[in-house]
């Protein structure tokens, strides 16, 4: 049965009285004995940090790997311990595995890299939105209030509420929110428009046509911007189609000669 003093030294009424076993690891030299007293450590602190890890389960992260990454931050705590400073174990164990946790999210949850200083910002603005909305009503703080909770800028509050919305990315196979047809995110995004390929070409080409003699540049116009064909184009203007084909293939020999040369 504990004492009451060990009971006051620690903050969780189910946490395992271990500090003889702390005193004991830190005296004992490297080797079989002492891996194994740290073992039994670890065993013994377990389920407070899988208590820890269920904490996070609500942010994408199967339980099994958060678990994993507070078993990794419980290590740590272990082997940093120092039972010589009077404190209770889990008064550091708990940040330390909490810690290992949300660094985990920081670095490995991102869809996209976000710079560090906007994973900071996003989480103090989280935070910082929960201790305001405890005990008050359905109202989201504004900016003015973040910022003075978050001891933040209002231009900081901004970039990190940003990030809330930018912790992963949708798919744009997703179904967009209201439709019933099965109409995705990515039926709304728009093509390139194929006449861009074309810009740099009629802008080179421009100057060219208009040096031409005022005959050819009206059967180009006439073959090229208004579709007409060769017979229509010769019986409009009172010459052959033959003279007309010799002369739409002699200026298209031109202006790509005379574009070709301006390029080098």
């Amino acid at each position: 049965m504990r004492t009451q003093t060990s009971a006051q030294r620690h903050p969780h009424a189910d946490a395992p009285d271990t500090e003889d076993a702390f005193r004991r690891l830190a005296a004992l030299p490297p080797g079989h004995q002492r891996d194994t007293v740290r073992e039994e450590l670890v065993a013994a602190w377990l389920p407070m940090a899988e208590r820890i890890a269920g904490r996070f389960r609500s942010r994408g992260e199967s339980y099994e790997d958060l678990c994993q990454v507070a078993a990794l931050g419980l290590v740590k705590a272990v082997d940093r311990f120092d039972p010589e400073r009077g404190k209770a174990f889990e008064s550091y164990a708990v940040p330390t595995v909490a810690g290992e946790i949300k660094r985990h999210f920081r670095d490995h949850m991102w869809t996209l890299h976000v710079p560090r200083r906007v994973q900071d910002l996003r989480n103090r603005v989280r935070t910082a939105c929960q201790d305001l909305s405890q005990g008050a009503s359905d109202r989201w703080p504004s900016v003015g209030e973040i910022a003075a909770e978050a001891d933040l800028s209002e231009a900081d509050v901004r970039v990190g509420l940003e990030a809330l919305e930018s912790f992963s990315a949708l798919s744009l196979d997703a179904e967009v929110p209201g439709s019933d047809d099965g109409f995705a995110l990515g039926d709304a995004l728009g093509a390139v428009d194929p006449a861009l390929d074309t810009i740099v070409d009629r802008e080179s080409v421009k100057p060219r046509l208009e040096a031409l003699p005022e005959r050819e540049r009206t059967i180009l116009y006439m073959r090229f911007f208004k579709d007409m064909t060769q017979g229509c184009i010769a019986e409009q203007l009172g010459i052959s189609q033959m003279h007309v084909s010799r002369l739409i293939s002699r200026c298209c020999h031109q202006l790509r000669e005379e574009v070709l040369q301006d390029a080098v």
